[in-house]
């Protein structure tokens, strides 16, 4: 039988190019770092670029351009196809949002809203563009580009880093255009479910795998003969880059190439060189990688500090579940000193000062969970995860209470906590603020008077409106762009956009943002 090394030597050169590099350290949105694992290229509409002041009403100034915000009744389909259908994983019954959420927006705006919307904000913030993300709707009049807006939704999802939901969504649609099979794919590489994949790729000849794509998939079957002649083809007829075919030759066989110089991370790492460069002992480094990749950090075959490190990563933009990261921080006793370890030391310590400890031993063990939860982001799923011990865990310290009080309003029983005397007397505006009326409190101190005023501002009319003529998403999307305008500095903005999310019935997720940007930021 002759040996997959013998293959290999016979069809292709050993040399060992270098990787082109890069100075280009900007990040990576979804689109920038898919795998090209299918032939046919992505063609879709090109976005309007929004200025920062996009959702702000003209200046008097101005010369009108329009008699009214809404638009015209006007619905766009194929002739002669179907109607197309609402795809999402959250309905309107779970996420308060109607069906026709997008229907009568321009498919161009609604890709460059969502595309501009920052990830790394306040969970509030990211909580509700995963829930606009995931929401079961109706798609937006796209006849030009259907499927693009989707395509933009899941997109998102992948930039959070919420790779199962992405991979459900996939799914849900069929994943039978080569726009979706390349996410589903590099999914799959990131998931660790690359066999199904390759088999839907082998099954589907309408979506035309590229060499790199083909070669990986029939080494994953045992094909190897017929993976090394791919190879050599593509070399040959220039389909394949020297670099790419570096990496897979080692790929088809690393002990061929064993005291060889390894070779260099490429510029752009995509999830399918990721998983070869994994396969032939050359694992990368997630650091600097997008944030999907981090997934890869929590399988068993990676250390405890890196799977927490890349937990608290995922966690911050709420890509995992609390249970996922509490897990981890409580799988084992930590046996050293600093960073990931003393969050773990944090959590270990709370959960024995509820059981059995003293106000003091809970004064220091909710003091040491706060500062190293806020060192990095992680507060808001650990209060999720201690609220339900803390409802029932007022003791007759209020140094005590107020520090639990502290951590309970960043949790989503918020409004509870603010009921209980012991608790709300700790911090009157807070827990007012936790039940949506903080008029009639004095505000005392920090960003509490920008949070009162907050409350009682009028919302942008324009975007009510819009919302009102059957473009609901869409002042959603402005409202939040808005908002952000304000958690960067700008206090009209903040006030603005609050009150819009109010008046589009977002009442909890203003809440929630207010409660946050008070404790937070």
């Amino acid at each position: 039988m002759v040996s997959r090394s013998a293959i290999l030597c016979v069809l292709m050169s050993c040399a060992t190019p270098l990787w082109a590099q890069s100075d280009d350290n900007t990040p990576l949105s979804a689109i920038d770092w898919l795998s090209e694992s299918v032939e046919q290229p992505e063609v879709l509409a090109a976005a309007p670029v929004l200025g920062t002041q996009a959702t702000r009403i003209p200046d008097a100034s101005e010369a009108p351009i329009a008699n009214s915000a809404s638009s015209p009744n006007v619905s766009v389909q194929t002739l002669g196809g179907p109607a197309p259908r609402a795809l999402g994983l959250l309905p309107s019954s779970a996420t308060g949002l109607s069906a026709d959420l997008w229907g009568r927006s321009d498919v161009t705006t609604l890709i460059a809203l969502l595309q501009a919307e920052e990830i790394d904000t306040l969970p509030a913030i990211q909580d509700l563009l995963t829930t606009l993300a995931l929401a079961e709707a109706n798609p937006p009049m796209e006849a030009a580009t259907p499927g693009a807006f989707f395509l933009a939704r899941v997109d998102k999802l992948l930039d959070f880093g919420a790779l199962e939901p992405a991979q459900a969504m996939l799914e849900s649609a069929g994943a039978d255009t080569p726009e979706l099979f390349r996410r589903w794919f590099d999914v799959s590489l990131l998931t660790g479910t690359e066999d199904g994949a390759c088999r839907a790729l082998r099954d589907q000849p309408d979506i035309a795998p590229t060499p790199s794509a083909r070669i990986f998939c029939l080494a994953r079957s045992g094909d190897w003969s017929a993976a090394a002649l791919t190879l050599n083809t593509g070399l040959a007829i220039g389909d394949i880059d020297a670099p790419t075919g570096a990496l897979l030759a080692r790929f088809l066989d690393p002990d061929l190439y064993e005291g060889e110089p390894e070779l260099e991370q490429p510029a752009r790492t995509t999830p399918l060189t990721f998983r070869m460069f994994e396969a032939i002992g050359s694992s990368l480094t997630t650091v600097g990688l997008p944030r999907a990749f981090a997934h890869a950090d929590l399988r068993a075959n990676v250390g405890w500090k890196g799977q927490l490190e890349a937990a608290e990563r995922l966690a911050r933009a709420g890509a995992i579940s609390d249970n996922a990261l509490i897990g981890l921080y409580t799988a084992r006793v930590p046996a050293a000193s600093g960073g990931v370890w003393e969050r773990s030391k944090a959590v270990a310590r709370l959960d024995r000062a509820l059981e059995s400890g003293t106000a003091d031993d809970m004064i220091e063990a909710l003091n040491q969970l706060w500062d190293e939860a806020q060192a990095v982001g992680v507060t808001v799923p650990l209060a999720r995860y201690f609220a339900p011990d803390f409802l029932t865990s007022t003791t007759a310290d209020s140094r005590a209470d107020a520090l639990m009080f502290k951590i309970l309003l960043l949790s989503d029983r918020y409004e509870e906590a603010a009921l209980i005397d012991a608790f709300a007397q700790t911090d009157p505006f807070l827990a007012a603020v936790a039940q949506g009326d903080p008029s009639q409190v004095h505000a005392a101190r920090g960003h509490y008077p920008l949070v009162r005023d907050a409350f009682a501002a009028e919302p942008n009319a324009t975007l009510v409106d819009m919302a009102a003529n059957g473009r609901t998403g869409e002042a959603i999307l402005r409202s939040i762009a808005t908002l952000q305008q304000g958690l960067d500095g700008d206090q009209i903005a903040f006030k603005e956009g609050f009150a819009t999310l109010r008046a589009l019935g977002l009442e909890d997720v203003a809440r929630r943002t207010a409660l946050q940007y008070l404790l937070l930021q």
